[in-house]
């Protein structure tokens, strides 16, 4: 009887201290692996926007100042609605980030007081806005609109 008890407790026990002792690494890529807004690096995608690939100088620009962006909120999509938020109707031309090695698409649509952001993986849908000052007022993203 006694061991029916002790052995859950230092099985459990065991458990937690596991859990809240973990190696840095390990924590960082389960917050990397579930966060919404990661950031982009220039070596893992091509911008484009419209037909024009971003080079160099204008893609790091863009890069930075995407990764430099506050997320706000996210936007929950009803099933069904998906192609409302991947094309929307009162937005201009989307600035397109595509991933090298995964098979992740990022929509940028500019407005004056945001950025939203609809990020497609194989068929589900992700949207979220951010706040980027620079990114808002630069002439990439007026250009996309």
């Amino acid at each position: 009887m006694t061991w029916a008890v002790v052995v859950p407790i230092i099985l459990v026990s065991l458990l937690k201290i596991v859990l809240t002792c973990m190696p840095t690494g390990t924590v960082n890529w389960l917050i990397r692996k579930f966060e919404t807004h990661s950031k982009l690096d220039e070596k893992e995608v091509t911008v484009t926007i419209g037909d024009n690939r971003l080079e160099d100088e204008e893609k790091l620009q863009f890069i930075n100042q995407f990764n430099e962006g506050i997320f706000i909120k996210k936007h929950y999509i009803h099933p069904g609605n998906e192609q409302l938020f991947l094309h929307p109707e009162i937005s201009g031309t989307p600035i397109v980030i595509e991933f090298l090695e995964r098979d992740d698409t990022l929509f940028v649509f500019s407005y004056k007081d945001r950025i939203d952001v609809v990020k497609q993986r194989r068929k589900k849908v992700i949207a979220y806005s951010l706040i980027s000052d620079s990114l808002q007022s630069s002439s990439l993203a007026i250009k996309a609109s």
